[in-house]
């Protein structure tokens, strides 16, 4: 008697090599699609923090004004205090960087952690964005090397401004990114780059920024020479 087929029996295949391509060429679409989207979250969560470090500095410069007669810490920041020739139009000024703390000192008993002064992207610089083509290398961060990923305006504290006295403190800039490619796109400007590949880079740059009424967001780089622009 002939046995009847029973179709659990049949013998179970593996995928075939085109199958197994096929899979493989789905993964990497979604691959090719989901890591910018993964990136781009990535690089959005680093700035949120970096405002957020921001913000908090400047609840400490409000802090420290109200025990020193609403004036502003009397600070520079590292591009000062490593490269005072900045300054040399201004000799006045220039001659009181060595005997001035850094900003991030002088808040330092203001502040719970000095991780407020890391921006997450800081990944170190070449030259400084507003001195270009003057060489300030720092590495693997400007946060490693000098304590702060942040500059400060300091004419604010070499005409010991107060919080009051800005005729429009919305739009003056306090304390903001050492660099703009931290958030904004492409590499950091190099002291041998020419005028065209500088002017491609710094168009998308990005800093954030503490205002005089401490406030903070992004800005471009436009809008960061806007708010230099900006009288005290």
């Amino acid at each position: 008697m002939t046995p009847k087929f029973n179709p659990r029996l049949r013998k179970a295949s593996g995928f075939t090599l085109i199958e197994l391509l096929v899979v493989i060429a789905i993964i990497a679409i979604l691959a090719a699609i989901l890591f910018p989207v993964f990136a781009r979250a990535k690089a959005a969560a680093k700035q949120t923090q970096c405002l957020s470090n921001l913000k908090q500095i400047g609840a400490a410069i409000t802090l420290y004004m109200g025990e020193y007669d609403d004036q502003f810490p009397a600070a520079i920041d590292p591009s000062d205090k490593f490269d005072p020739n900045l300054w040399a139009s201004q000799p006045a000024f220039q001659a009181r960087i060595p005997t001035m703390p850094m900003m991030h000192e002088a808040l330092q008993p203001y502040v719970k952690s000095t991780e407020i002064f890391h921006c997450p992207s800081d990944s170190g610089t070449q030259v400084l964005d507003s001195h270009i083509p003057d060489p300030f290398y720092t590495s693997p961060s400007m946060f490693k090397t000098y304590g702060t990923s942040y500059f400060f305006r300091t004419e604010i504290a070499f005409k010991f401004f107060s919080q009051d006295k800005f005729q429009l403190p919305a739009n003056v800039n306090v304390m903001f990114d050492g660099a703009g490619h931290w958030h904004g796109s492409g590499r950091g400007v190099e002291s041998n780059d020419d005028p065209y590949t500088i002017y491609s880079l710094l168009s998308g740059y990005r800093y954030n920024s503490l205002f005089g009424d401490m406030h903070a967001k992004s800005l471009s780089y436009g809008g960061m020479q806007q708010a230099w622009a900006t009288p005290l």
